[in-house]
């Protein structure tokens, strides 16, 4: 998993309410176990016509909106199914960050466990980076991890939580094996000093 440490960039804005993995992602592409791919069917229903042409409008076939790796949307996002397939077909498409005023728990969890960042913002804020996204395509906030605040184009820095442990393995580039195998000889240390879990002595054959 690629190391987040800071992160400046464009945003794209989808600021609907309540978009839920099955429009992140389709089920009809939940049958590859693979992360790499998804990116191509990302918010497929809306993304493409029932001829599977781009649909001209949607904010991530304007070409104004290629390469950006935030994106901005509304309240609750990623409700719904518990799907894994929803945060890679995010990062395979190439987002690292997502800002929203609240995130689904299971989504979110998801998303810390695949390197993808959830950021959450006041309604205000949400709500002035719309505008500005809609103003100016190419206006660029950036997310320092390290002090967990996202700047603004305007120099105000807004804080965003995260918890400590997904905050230190996002800026190491682990995931939840990777955390636990960094610190196999601590743990190899303390088993070895702990007395046997069961004492056998005295148990009859």
């Amino acid at each position: 998993m690629e190391p987040f440490t800071t992160l400046t960039s464009r945003i794209v804005a989808i600021p609907a309410d309540h978009i839920d993995t099955d429009q992140i992602i389709p089920a009809r592409f939940l049958k590859t176990i693979s992360k790499s791919g998804l990116g191509a069917n990302l918010f497929a229903d809306w993304r493409y016509d029932e001829e599977g042409r781009p649909k001209p409008d949607f904010p991530l076939n304007q070409p104004e909106h290629q390469g950006a790796r935030i994106l901005l949307v509304g309240d609750n996002f990623g409700c719904g199914s518990s799907r894994e397939h929803a945060p890679w077909a995010l990062t395979d498409y190439g987002f690292r960050a997502i800002i929203s005023t609240s995130f689904a728990d299971i989504f979110r969890n998801n998303a810390l466990k695949n390197g993808l960042l959830p950021l959450v913002v006041d309604d205000d804020t949400q709500q002035q980076l719309v505008s500005l996204a809609a103003e100016d395509p190419d206006v660029e906030v950036t997310v320092d991890l390290d002090t967990q605040s996202l700047l603004l184009p305007d120099g105000r820095r807004v804080p965003f939580p995260i918890d400590g442990f997904s905050k230190v393995c996002m800026l190491e580039g682990l995931d939840q094996l990777g955390y636990l195998l960094k610190h196999a000889p601590q743990i190899e240390t303390h088993e070895a000093r702990r007395p046997a879990r069961v004492n056998t002595e005295g148990l009859s054959s």
